[in-house]
């Protein structure tokens, strides 16, 4: 892989992690149009892309991820009774990873081989198209703030959030989708969905930390590109999507999703998908 392919695949990674548009599903679609195979057997790259992406949501939510563990830390420790509404919602953050594994195990076991070709992505992107549209007009209850998210809530969320396994679903899209049909406030829903990226993303990395056995094939330059370029966009990428939430235009990324599907759908069609997604 030279440099500029690094750059490029860097930057779908980045932009596309965050936004409700599926990376896996861009990645597979970059690799097919510009020729870029970026695929690497150790999975070396793989899990470097992820570390870009954990660092961008740690850099950008330094300061609430202090507070909120500090102060779910203060009420383990010293019984600070300020903390506990903090440390509850740690727990309800890890039991929805827990879900969400759980869930996309099954789901990934029911797939069997998965996503075969380019058609079915096209319909997972036009679906998660449809899921922005309801998160914009949905007409949802929105009631429930951090205080209210319950764990049956935090279970559905985690469900929600497992479905992204497929190439096209996007997890942001699906996870917001999923907590406002339980009734939270979108900017708690998207807040929950940024801070749950935290434990999903590192368990991720973690899981194919154990499959690498070299570095073979990936230079230094290649490596250190594609990370800078993931971690740039992946900034660009959350700040975007909390401009777009709160000025109610995910119907821009809906509409974007859609064409994109079609196009995929009328471009290649039954044509053969030859490696997974990021």
């Amino acid at each position: 892989m030279n440099w500029f392919e690094a750059l490029i695949i860097g930057f779908v990674q980045g932009i596309s992690e965050f936004l409700p548009i599926s990376s896996s599903a861009h990645l597979l679609i970059a690799e097919k149009m510009l020729g870029i195979s970026y695929h690497d057997p150790t999975l070396t790259f793989e899990v470097w892309l992820h570390f870009a992406s954990l660092l961008a949501v740690f850099v950008y939510f330094r300061k609430e991820l202090h507070s909120l563990l500090s102060n779910a830390a203060n009420y383990v420790l010293k019984g600070s009774s300020t903390g506990k509404n903090d440390f509850r919602f740690v727990l309800l953050l890890l039991v929805s990873t827990f879900i969400t594994f759980i869930a996309g195990k099954l789901l990934e076991s029911a797939l069997g081989s998965g996503i075969t070709n380019f058609s079915l992505i096209a319909v997972a992107l036009i679906i998660t198209g449809i899921f922005l549209i309801f998160i914009e007009h949905g007409g949802f209850r929105e009631r429930k703030g951090k205080e209210d998210i319950t764990i049956r809530d935090a279970c559905w969320i985690g469900v929600a959030q497992a479905i992204a396994v497929i190439p096209g679903i996007s997890r942001a899209g699906s996870t917001l989708v999923g907590a406002m049909m339980l009734g939270l406030k979108k900017e708690e829903a998207l807040r929950y969905s940024f801070l749950l990226s935290i434990p999903i993303i590192s368990g991720l990395t973690l899981l194919k930390l154990t499959s690498i056995s070299s570095f073979s094939g990936l230079s230094a330059a290649s490596l250190a590109i594609a990370f800078l370029s993931a971690f740039l966009f992946a900034l660009i990428g959350i700040r975007w999507l909390i401009s777009m939430v709160q000025n109610t235009k995910l119907s821009y990324f809906a509409v974007y999703c859609i064409i994109l599907g079609i196009f995929v759908w009328i471009t290649y069609g039954s044509e053969t998908v030859t490696a997974a997604g990021v």
